[in-house]
């Protein structure tokens, strides 16, 4: 049975009113130091101008413009296929999509090579059921105090955690619909065939653009190694920097926090809070200005007839929740 006050793993949403570890974090904001959001800072800005700057520096050597031209295209594609598909579609069933889009979707998540969809899935699930709270794959802060149990924390959600939990929660209670879903299956059972595309792609393209095979090592370096590298990171950080720092507008039994910094390279999936606040929510970026990629994505395919039954929070939903000012 779920924790009281924590939902069942198809509603995957928890009580507005909760305690963890005998504290009402609903309405409180955790204190961190100004050193560990420089660092935090550090840890978002500089790997991709650090990319970016050896880009430069390369250019016209070891970087050309069908490079540039891949990495975006793939990173966009594939990123969406994990955003629009393995998070708001499968996950959260917060549409319904044709199963051309549903396969598509499937495919280009696992060419970000973060897991089999199922997996992916499974995880996800319960981290929303346990989120911040025993149980949760990679939450933060669970047994973790003081500044160095902070960092440690920020770690083990980051990136420790993908070798000690990532893929243990693999069972019928949280994944009974994929696994009864044959397209699913077959698209997971053929995992390797998409890894394998994802970095043979760009070398393909790179080869046949430019003519040689140095061309397509290039392409496949800036267009499969390098992007996937970016796109793990950025949603690696919405487990550990977005439950740790940045804003809480909605009240939720978790430290689930909105980072405007990481709303673009993420394609609105920084709005955390808003997420945790409404987890069947097709749309995160739920307020003003919030830049929502994903939820854009979903409305056009709601408008081609790909997608229908898309759920978005009204205005009441919105002001019952709310925390702070938007």
């Amino acid at each position: 049975m779920p924790h009281i006050g924590r939902a069942c793993p198809y509603n995957l949403g928890k009580m507005a009113v909760s305690t963890t570890h005998g504290r009402r974090i609903g309405t409180v904001r955790d204190e961190t130091s100004l050193i560990s959001k420089l660092v935090t800072l550090v840890a978002v800005v500089v790997p991709p101008l650090g990319v970016a700057a050896v880009g430069w520096g390369l250019w016209g050597i070891a970087l050309h413009p069908i490079d540039i031209v891949l990495f975006v295209a793939l990173y966009v594609a594939c990123g969406l296929g994990i955003t629009v598909g393995y998070h708001r579609l499968f996950s959260h069933k917060s549409f319904k999509a044709t199963p051309t889009v549903r396969g598509t979707l499937a495919v280009l998540g696992a060419m970000t090579i973060q897991g089999p969809l199922t997996q992916w899935v499974t995880d996800h699930r319960k981290h929303h059921a346990h989120s911040d709270d025993d149980g949760d794959p990679h939450s933060p802060h669970v047994g973790r105090n003081g500044s160095h149990g902070r960092i440690v924390g920020l770690w083990w959600s980051h990136m420790g955690w993908l070798f000690r939990t990532k893929g243990m929660e693999r069972g019928e209670q949280w994944g009974r619909d994929l696994y009864g879903d044959t397209l699913i299956r077959r698209i997971d059972r053929l995992y390797m065939v998409w890894v394998a595309l994802s970095v043979g792609i760009p070398f393909a393209v790179g080869y046949a653009v430019r003519g040689n095979v140095m061309a397509g090592v290039e392409a496949m370096i800036w267009a499969g190694l390098i992007r996937i590298f970016l796109f793990q990171h950025a949603t690696w950080c919405i487990n550990s920097v977005c439950h740790t720092f940045g804003r809480r507008t909605y009240r939720t039994a978790d430290h689930s926090r909105n980072v405007w910094l990481l709303a673009l390279p993420s394609f609105g999936e920084a709005w955390h809070n808003n997420h945790h606040a409404f987890p069947g929510s097709a749309v995160h970026g739920v307020d003003r200005r919030q830049i929502d990629i994903s939820g854009w994505v979903i409305g056009a395919l709601e408008r081609l007839g790909l997608a229908w039954d898309v759920k978005r929070m009204g205005p009441g939903r919105l002001a019952a929740r709310r925390e702070t000012p938007a």
